[in-house]
């Protein structure tokens, strides 16, 4: 759709998206952008009170279905049943993520392994899963969120930072493949932004803290909505010839001295 009113090229009426891990945090905060925007949300998670949770705060437009994305298997079940209960999804936001904070002799093989299987294998089987539907439908917005830990180096978390890592391939190798049918993928690397997870990071350590303003041109953190509305942008018509780009959101973080 070609637009020159801005209420047409950003909105997401009649669109249905998933958010994995959508029940708090960066999640959560898509969810509400996207819902604002027009669109309905289903947010995924393992915790069910969480999720009824955050559908009361999210309103009408969300529904909440429960699922851990390690269950590789059960992606396909999942999308199943939101395609009965909600209708035909065209936007995925592979969202769902775990941190292990370690330098590389406490990094045990256990987490590393858990870490990947939550961000890689989680993402690839959800992504697997929508990918028919979307098909079907002849579009889509798939979105990944990345990290600064994907575009420069962090020290102490090296599973995470190979998961995220691993993202920017996988964007750009399903933004290849997926074009023709016109589906596009796309990354999001949040800089540090203001989440109870960064809080927690940052608590006590105000050499970091310094550390991360430093190198952020614009001197503050982020809100959680500038993740939100990046990935309103992605999905929507505004976008529509983007694709295999990773966006970072970060104040300059990724490129600031």
């Amino acid at each position: 759709m070609h637009s020159s009113k801005p209420e047409d090229a950003f909105s997401l009426t009649d669109k249905l998206a998933i958010i994995t891990g959508g029940g708090t945090g960066l999640g959560f905060a898509m969810a509400s952008c996207l819902i604002a925007a027009g669109a309905r949300v289903v947010i995924t998670g393992r915790r069910p009170d969480v999720l009824e949770s955050a559908v009361t705060r999210l309103g009408p437009s969300a529904s909440a279905e429960e699922h851990d994305v390690t269950d590789l298997e059960g992606a396909a079940g999942l999308l199943e049943r939101i395609q009965q209960r909600h209708g035909v999804p065209t936007i995925l936001v592979n969202n769902a993520g775990t941190h292990v904070k370690q330098p590389i002799e406490q990094h045990t093989l256990s987490d590393f392994h858990s870490i990947l299987a939550t961000h890689v294998e989680g993402a690839f089987a959800m992504t697997r899963a929508t990918v028919p539907s979307m098909k079907r439908a002849g579009s889509g917005s798939i979105i990944f969120i990345a990290s600064m830990s994907s575009l420069i180096g962090l020290p102490n978390i090296v599973g995470y930072s190979a998961a995220k890592a691993a993202y920017l391939g996988m964007v750009r190798s399903l933004a290849s493949e997926l074009g023709p049918t016109g589906i596009r993928v796309n990354g999001i690397a949040p800089g540090w932004i203001e989440t109870p997870m960064l809080a927690q990071a940052l608590s006590g350590d105000q050499e970091r803290t310094n550390k991360i303003l430093a190198r952020t041109p614009q001197k503050r953190f982020g809100a959680p909505v500038d993740i939100g509305w990046a990935a309103v942008y992605l999905s929507s018509p505004a976008a529509s010839f983007v694709n295999g780009v990773i966006l970072p959101v970060d104040g300059g973080a990724s490129i600031g001295f």
